[in-house]
Formats: structure tokens, sequence, C-alpha cells
């Protein structure tokens, strides 16, 4: 492994007390990343990775697998950051539980500096993976909610918003989805319609 061509990663890991813990710590090491914090208490992980913001988390799963579904909950929604599961044995319920719950790799061993360093290769490219695609969702969720809210305001159907989106974005050099988000966000702070009843007669029916 050159060390020298591996970008230099924050890498927590967490859960498998005494010898297992430190073997998987100088692996890590060993690969010329920051091990910012070896942990196994729950509390204590929520406030790390709320802090220190790993690249990575590495769960060392033995008996307690229980626990380790926990720190990957725990770890996936406080650091943000991909997870490897480093595992002891090949436990199908276990791999297809912790899958749901966000890891984006395991591992059989965690002394192999070559299948480590896979594994967090692997892990990185997902993970922005994953966020481009949601990222891709979401851009288009708000182009669509905007195209009908033009499509409610003008009364024109959804190729004729489209194209006021597509005609404005041209005009102003700005990108089509920061039109359509600011359309959705003007549009949240408009004051509601008012009632028939109120527009009819000026005044709230008694």
């Amino acid at each position: 492994m050159d060390a020298e061509n591996t970008p230099r990663l924050r890498v927590l890991v967490s859960d498998g007390p005494g010898v297992r813990l430190d073997q998987v710590t100088l692996t890590v090491a060993g690969l010329g990343h920051d091990v910012i914090a070896r942990e196994s208490s729950l509390p204590d992980v929520a406030r790390i990775t709320a802090t220190e913001r790993p690249d990575v988390a590495v769960v060392i799963v033995h008996e307690g697998t229980a626990k380790a579904l926990q720190l990957i909950d725990r770890i996936v929604h406080e650091a943000a950051c991909p997870v490897i599961a480093v595992l002891d044995v090949q436990d199908r319920e276990f791999i297809n539980e912790a899958a749901q719950r966000g890891i984006f790799a395991y591992i059989a061993d965690g002394n192999d500096p070559q299948e480590m360093q896979s594994a967090i290769d692997i892990v990185l490219r997902r993970f922005a993976e994953y966020h481009a695609l949601e990222g891709a969702f979401g851009r288009r969720a708000v182009t669509e909610r905007a195209k009908g809210i033009l499509m409610e305001r003008h009364d024109i159907d959804e190729q004729a918003a489209f194209e006021m989106l597509r005609d404005q974005a041209r005009r102003t050099h700005r990108k089509l989805v920061d039109i359509a988000d600011a359309i959705v966000a003007s549009r949240s702070m408009l004051p509601a319609q008012p009632s028939a009843t109120i527009e009819a007669t000026g005044r709230p029916e008694a």
C-alpha cells in the first residue's frame, strides 16, 4: 500500500474491547490515517461523532451484535459518515440488518491493511454516490414543486411551466434548480388565500 498517495482520513474505531480494538486501531494508523477516537460507549460515540466529524467509522462486531447495531445507528445519524463493519464471522442476518441501518461495507478481518484500505476506498465512493443521487432526487423534487406552483398561478400546463423556469434561468444566468428553489421559497412566505366568504363580504362569517 502506497501511504504517500493515500488521502489522510479521520477515522473513528468503535466497539470491541481489548486486543481486538488495539489491532484494528494499529491497522488503520498503519495506513497513515488519524484514529480520532476508540470508543465502545454509546454516549461517548454520540459526543465524539458530533464534535470530531470523522470521515469514516469502523465498528468492530463481536458477541454483542445488538450493541453494534446501536452503534451503527448512532454513528450514521450523528456523524453522517460511512460505516465499515468488522466481523468475526460471516453473519448474513447481521449484515442484512446492518445494511438497512446504513453500513456501506464489511470486512471479515480488521488486521489486513490492504483489505481495510480497499474497504475505506469503497465506502467513500459509495457514500459520495449516495449523496449525489440523493441530491439529484432533491433537485428534481424542488423543480416539480416549482412547476406545480407556476401551473396553478398561471393556469398553464407542465411543459409551459418548465419553459418558464428554463427561460428565467437563461435570462438571469442562474441554474434552473436555483430558480425553482426561489419560487418554492417565495410561495411559503406568501399569506394564505382568503376564504370565499371573506372575499365576498369583506368580513369573516359570524
